[in-house]
């Protein structure tokens, strides 16, 4: 992994290269005072059951980790609340319309994306959605499938944030 402590050396305001990092979160810059953090960004996970009881899985259409098996969602946008952030990725990935959601809980995630580690909090909402229908792949979703949550495949899913999401949903339901 490669993480901004080991690859930023510049400071983004002056330029300096005086630019030291206070421990693994933050920087400082020596010659303007500048101080950067490196904070998680806020991303969204929907759970999305058909009528038989099968959770909705996506194929990546895009790196990092292009075909590995994944839960719908994405990034929630500056300035954009989350529970609108998880309406309008699962219409620009799944053209799925969200008609319920209940928070069911957050992991704390990370990977190499452009060089560079994401850190990033997901969000898991269980949804209800109009028709499923209407499911059609678009964005950066290459392919769906439905499966029965206990026969997931854990080496083929995209992050440990995901197989957490699903081992914490499996331990929910069984207790």
């Amino acid at each position: 992994m490669a993480y901004p402590k080991d690859l930023f050396r510049y400071c983004p305001r002056c330029g300096s290269g005086d630019f030291i990092p206070q421990g693994s979160k933050s920087f400082l810059c020596r010659a303007c005072g500048f101080h950067y953090y490196t904070n998680a960004a806020a991303a969204v996970v929907a759970l999305i059951f058909n009528e038989r009881g099968e959770l909705l899985l996506t194929k990546r259409a895009v790196e990092p980790n292009k075909g590995s098996m994944d839960l719908p969602g994405g990034f929630v946008d500056p300035g954009e609340r989350v529970e609108e952030a998880l309406k309008r990725e699962i219409m620009e990935e799944l053209n799925l319309e969200i008609t319920e959601f209940s928070f069911l809980v957050s992991f704390p995630n990370e990977y190499l994306f452009s060089g560079l580690t994401v850190h990033t909090t997901d969000m898991t909402f269980i949804c209800k959605v109009k028709d499923l229908k209407v499911i059609r792949v678009a964005d950066d979703v290459a392919a769906y499938r439905f499966e029965k949550i206990e026969n997931i495949d854990f080496t083929t899913v995209f992050s440990q944030s995901v197989r957490n999401i699903l081992n914490y949903y499996l331990l929910s339901i069984n207790n």
